[in-house]
């Protein structure tokens, strides 16, 4: 995983946009079942990932409108990759400051390592409030990608 990019991590088909969700176990659902879609991993990392959520609370939610949902490197990991679900209307995680989410980008890694390069990788594209702000309004996910490999390019 080490050399791989955002844009290898996340296909086309693992990004889902105006989807909805009841509340933060809907849309940890949603990110996770975009993984097991695309192969990453098997449903019972989805199950994972909420019990991370329940056993740790909010902490997920790396910023406002958006939770970065995730377990452990499991065997349920099938291969290191990112899901993206982004939802018709925000969701309450339960942060007491960046609450409510619209945003769930789902990680599956199978190590520890490629679990921080990914999240290095993603943190670093979305310090930039330009960049978020490009992600959030996209219309499609080809767009989405698009604008990932902009940024992965320097063009963005």
């Amino acid at each position: 995983m080490q050399g791989a990019s955002l844009h290898q991590l996340l296909p086309t088909e693992a990004i889902a946009l105006g989807l909805r969700a009841a509340g933060w176990c809907d849309a940890v659902r949603a990110a996770g079942d975009l993984l097991v879609t695309t192969g990453v991993s098997t449903a019972d990392y989805v199950t994972q990932m909420r019990r991370t959520v329940e056993e740790y609370g909010p902490y997920i939610v790396i910023a406002p409108g958006l939770a970065l949902a995730h377990a452990r490197p499991s065997p349920s990991v099938l291969r290191t990759g990112l899901s993206w679900a982004g939802l018709a209307w925000p969701v309450t995680f339960g942060h007491p400051s960046n609450d409510p989410v619209d945003l769930v980008i789902g990680l599956a890694a199978t190590d520890h390592d490629g679990h921080s390069a990914a999240l290095s990788q993603l943190a670093r594209m979305l310090a930039r409030q330009e960049n978020r702000e490009s992600l959030r309004a996209a219309a499609c996910a080809a767009r989405v990608r698009a604008l990932i490999t902009e940024y992965e390019e320097g063009t963005r």
